[in-house]
């Protein structure tokens, strides 16, 4: 899956189509060996064949220029983590590798025309083939020009941003556990007898397998008790899982190449990462060389869609699919998620009266969205940030402000709590 994601491996299967099709009309005459009833002469298919290499080469040297500045108006931007967002993006993967694999027919088809390869059928596929290639690059091209106006901008990637941290959410919403079974004490539920597992890598669990440790928990008759999720930094003296002692140590390798380490962090498993990837995005954009409050409000916005979308997961045991009954998963935290996105904006922005004050109407919200510990989390951070404001605010009708906004905040909560109606002052 993760293969099919790089740049190298479309541009590869384009770049292979390529040289197919235009080696492939060398055999028409096999394949129609009728008389063609009108001729079409090698200079003709040539010269087109010429045009098309040497502005597929150009054109592909520009898009990589333009991509390359995309990543870098990222990074300096919005934040470098977002930046494998736009490497995996389909649009510029799909222009760069059909600017390529056109240009690999052309001097392909050039070549085998220099040679006489073509007789008078095989010219005639290749001209329809070039025909219906141009009508290609005439399409993606367009496509592409569009797709330029938006690529690497600052709304654009955070909306990538958000887009991926939702589908996180939601497949986490689908699988609270991974699908496998809640694992909510490790205290309590991993039995005594049971050996743990340790990664021999130092980094960041990107992905479990939860069908390869379901099927060693079938074979081995006992359950395994996984303790670190993806996102996990894990090190050599940290267990990843626990498990009955096995007859052959040897198998607990097997455990342990179930669990993804690299050196960074993804969205596919991880919904902690999207909300990470916002916070620092918001904090950039409160730094003194980039001083964008707009950009820092607008990331608020979109954490409390998250979050909100987050407050709909269901505890009850019914609605908690076990694709994986023999694996034990510890669940996600609504704290971690809260101090993933509001611990560092919340201090990078306490200065700032306009961020504060919107922060404090997102938790307003969020306490009327949410389910019991969504609310109170969003009274804790409340709390926290305008403690925040009163160390790093001067003026005291600006504190007043905010004083009263938490004030809101924590009255929300409790006249939910308490059944009664809100104020929508």
């Amino acid at each position: 899956m993760q293969a099919t994601r790089k740049l190298w491996a479309r541009t590869t299967l384009f770049a292979l189509l390529g040289v197919v099709s235009a080696l492939i009309s060398i055999g028409a005459q096999w394949i129609y060996p009728g008389k063609i009833p009108f001729k079409i002469g090698a200079d003709s298919v040539d010269g087109i064949l010429g045009i098309l290499a040497s502005s597929m080469l150009s054109v592909t040297t520009f898009s990589l220029s333009v991509m390359i500045a995309a990543y870098s108006s990222v990074t300096t931007n919005v934040t470098p983590r977002a930046t494998k967002l736009l490497i995996q993006d389909s649009t510029t993967q799909n222009a760069l590798a059909t600017f390529i694999g056109s240009f690999l027919y052309s001097l392909v088809g050039i070549i085998a025309l220099s040679t006489g390869a073509y007789g008078d059928g095989g010219r005639l596929v290749l001209f329809l083939v070039t025909l219906l290639v141009i009508g290609l690059i005439v399409f993606t091209l367009l496509r592409w020009i569009d797709h330029l106006s938006r690529f690497g901008r600052v709304g654009e990637t955070t909306d990538r941003v958000e887009a991926a941290a939702t589908r996180a959410i939601e497949d986490r919403l689908e699988n609270p556990f991974l699908g496998g079974h809640p694992l909510r004490d490790p205290q309590k539920d991993i039995p005594k007898d049971a050996v743990p597992v340790y990664s021999e890598q130092i980094g960041y669990i990107q992905y479990i397998d939860m069908q390869a440790l379901q099927t060693y928990a079938e074979q081995s008759a006992g359950d395994v008790f996984v303790t670190c999720l993806p996102g996990t930094f894990v090190f050599p003296s940290r267990p990843l899982l626990w498990v009955k002692q096995p007859e052959d140590k040897r198998r607990l390798k097997a455990l342990e190449t179930a669990f993804t380490v690299n050196d960074e962090r993804t969205f596919e498993q991880d919904p902690r990462f999207g909300l990470v990837v916002l916070a620092e995005i918001g904090s950039r954009a409160l730094s003194a060389a980039t001083n964008d409050s707009g950009t820092a409000i607008d990331m608020i916005g979109r954490g409390v869609r998250l979050l909100s979308r987050w407050s709909e997961k269901k505890d009850s045991p019914g609605m908690q699919p076990e694709h994986f009954p023999n694996v034990w998963v510890p669940p996600l935290l609504t704290e971690e998620l809260f101090d993933d996105l509001f611990l560092s904006f919340a201090r990078d922005s306490a200065g700032t009266l306009e961020v504060q004050i919107r922060l404090q109407k997102g938790f307003l919200a969020l306490t009327q969205l949410g389910d019991e510990r969504v609310r109170e989390n969003a009274v804790r951070h409340s709390q926290l940030a305008l403690k925040r404001t009163e160390l790093a605010l001067t003026l005291e009708e600006d504190k007043a402000i905010l004083r009263e906004l938490a004030k809101r905040v924590e009255e929300a909560a409790t006249a939910i709590l308490m059944n009664a109606p809100v104020s929508s002052k």
